[in-house]
């Protein structure tokens, strides 16, 4: 590669920002640049409606980034190479974002570091990247920097997979047993965590050999064999596109083990909804959906959602009710797998590509990620819930500033045990899985206790216990987090990442006007209930909108039964059909202008869920207290 086009540095600085934009030379030399610019700046919810070609979504290429990019700028800009700082490629495991670079003329790829999922859907569909800055020097010397020296500072399964031209070509190789491990399959074994113990047992060794490693390593890079695997309306079309440019209509492997969820765009139509959105977004949406059906009805997928075969739901939560099991690798195109990790499984998010080759294959290529040990004790007091934990602890300075990693493709996740976690149940904990994501992490995986044992039982029928994955007494972890709930406060995300904690005695003040309590991370049962506690004999503040969006149909039914639903009604609330629109701007509870927003959800990236506008994220109740009061508020405060 030579540097024929331009160079767009991804700085905080607006100014310098759009001064690159219109052709002026900027001194970047000791500028800061923005810390986890993330896939919905990238590629955003609205343009991801559009389709996922590069023709497509090239123009929207970083579209409001910093709100000074306009659509089309990147692209006409004649930018060849982009720069950005630490953790480059936050958020989703939308591989349209590696797409949209591509169609914007981007050739190259520089950033301090990468999100594991952004920089393996760049290995898998070919974008040449690079944590070296001294490459960029190279390039603009004039140097032609040749694309296979940056493969080979990659890991052998990297490389093997960057030689073949891509993951699918790949794939078409191991099928014709013309591939071998690239990992040594005679193995002693050793002690493991929960984590390792499940990657070795589901490792793939090779053309006719039983799965099974007597160990791995962290750093280890493995092809795994897969229990579940699904995807939603925004990733199936591409999938199955893919798919078939490489392999036609040959059979899926275990399609009875892979499900489709029409999740994330059942309430673009609602009422709700501001016309302008449905504009954009809704006629796109339903073409992809289209596709999503025509998919399932020709590869014997099953189907969720309203009016399918099988019930309708978020896929997270889905998931987590009807088929994930204590030691499977459970994958999806969603960043927010990770919620099945409370099963004592292995469950993360993969692109499109990887996807695509797990459906052929029934293997997925996985990392094997550094261990933290979460020690959790104490009781949860005042209030304090799930979410406040995980916002406590992705928002430490050990998480926020990976302070694990050590190379360009480390991964880690959470193992979260210790006695404090029996006193809550399935759908509290696995908010804390659920936002390992958030976090910068593969995901997070719960350790054998009776709040599994009893969700498994009664809801499925299942004695699981034998199933259980413990870790041994002696396994190794790279870092051990003691955490007493006790000294654990109230916690907010404030606007902009997750990892923006804080304490939310700091910030009562704030005042309120828009509230959501949904998602996968916030509309289960125990949300529901935990909100509903405090809007018991109370009314919203005037001027505040709430919505509520159950996060199935399963739970929508026990809410209904209980009498929430017709509570969150009774207070002023919009309760709406199930899905995950909210969060991303597809549904009811899209910021208006000059809102501030209180929401259960995940991610708060700017104009994540639709709109401009400050998100912070909250517990259930805290959001319930604030809807009262107008401010952000402590339930505890309420009289």
């Amino acid at each position: 590669m030579k540097l024929t086009g331009k160079v767009l540095h991804l700085v905080d600085d607006p100014i310098s920002l759009r001064a690159q934009l219109d052709g002026t030379d900027v001194d970047v030399d000791g500028a800061a640049y923005t810390y986890g610019v993330n896939t919905d700046a990238m590629i955003s919810g609205k343009a991801c409606t559009l389709g996922y070609t590069g023709s497509i979504l090239g123009p929207y290429f970083l579209e409001n980034f910093q709100d000074v990019i306009d659509v089309g700028d990147v692209k006409a800009g004649g930018f060849q190479v982009v720069v950005g700082g630490h953790a480059y490629g936050t958020g989703s495991s939308r591989e349209v974002a590696v797409v949209a670079h591509q169609g914007a003329g981007i050739e190259l790829v520089i950033a301090d570091s990468f999100q594991r999922i952004f920089q393996e859907n760049m290995v898998y569909s070919g974008m040449p990247f690079t944590t070296d800055r001294g490459v960029l020097t190279r390039l603009q010397a004039g140097e032609d920097v040749p694309f296979t020296s940056l493969f080979e500072e990659l890991p052998p399964f990297f490389q093997q997979v960057a030689k073949n031209g891509g993951l699918l070509p790949y794939g078409t190789r191991l099928l014709a047993g013309e591939i071998n491990p690239t990992y040594a399959v005679e193995r002693p074994a050793r002690p493991m965590n929960i984590t390792e113990k499940i990657l070795a047992k589901k490792a793939w060794t090779g053309e006719g050999r039983p799965d099974g490693l007597g160990h791995v390593r962290p750093g280890d890079q493995v092809l795994v064999r897969t229990a579940f695997r699904g995807m939603h309306e925004y990733t199936t079309g591409m999938v199955i596109d893919l798919y078939q440019k490489e392999w036609g209509n040959a059979p899926m492997y275990r399609p009875e083990l892979v499900a489709a969820f029409e999740d994330h765009f059942v309430l673009i139509a609602h009422d709700a909804v501001p016309e302008a959105v449905k504009k954009v977004r809704l006629s796109p949406a339903m073409k992809l959906t289209d596709e999503m059906v025509a998919a399932c009805e020709q590869n014997g997928i099953r189907l969720h959602g309203p009016g399918r075969g099988f019930p309708p739901g978020v896929c997270h939560r889905v998931v987590v009710e009807d088929y994930g099991l204590p030691g499977d690798v459970i994958v999806l195109t969603d960043s927010h797998s990770p919620t099945a990790g409370v099963l004592n499984a292995f469950a993360f998010g993969v692109g499109s590509t990887a996807m695509a080759f797990a459906l052929r294959t029934g293997l997925i290529p996985a990392t094997v990620p550094k261990v933290v040990r979460v020690e959790i004790t104490g009781e949860a007091t005042g209030g304090l819930s799930p979410k406040d934990l995980i916002l406590h602890l992705i928002g430490d300075p050990y998480f926020r500033e990976e302070r694990w990693r050590e190379s360009p493709t480390d991964t880690c996740v959470i193992e979260f045990g210790g006695p404090g976690l029996s006193q809550w149940n399935v759908d509290e904990l696995s908010v804390l899985t659920n936002m390992t994501v958030e976090g910068g992490l593969m995901t997070g995986v719960v350790e054998p206790c009776e709040p599994i044992v009893a969700f498994l039982r009664d809801r499925r029928g299942l004695d699981v216990r034998d199933q259980l994955v413990y870790p041994d007494p002696d396994a190794s972890y790279h870092h051990t987090l003691r955490v007493d709930l006790a000294e654990v406060p109230l916690t907010i995300a404030t606007p902009g990442d997750s990892r923006n904690r804080a304490p939310l005695s700091e910030h009562g003040s704030i005042d309120i006007h828009n509230v959501v309590i949904a998602s996968c991370t916030g509309g289960s049962l125990a949300d529901l209930r935990a909100a509903a506690q405090v809007f018991r004999g109370r009314t919203l503040a005037e001027g505040v909108r709430l919505t509520v969006t159950p996060s199935s149909a399963e739970v929508a039914r026990e809410a209904d039964a209980e009498g929430l639903l017709d509570l969150f009604r009774a207070v002023g609330g919009l309760v709406t059909e199930p899905g995950c629109g909210s969060c991303i701007g597809n549904g009811p509870g899209i910021p208006h202008e000059g809102e501030i927003t209180a929401s259960t959800t995940n991610r708060n990236f700017a104009r994540r869920m639709g709109a401009p506008g400050p998100v912070y994220l909250v517990s259930p109740a805290v959001a319930a207290a604030s809807a009262i009061t107008g401010k952000l508020t402590d339930p505890r405060s309420l009289s």
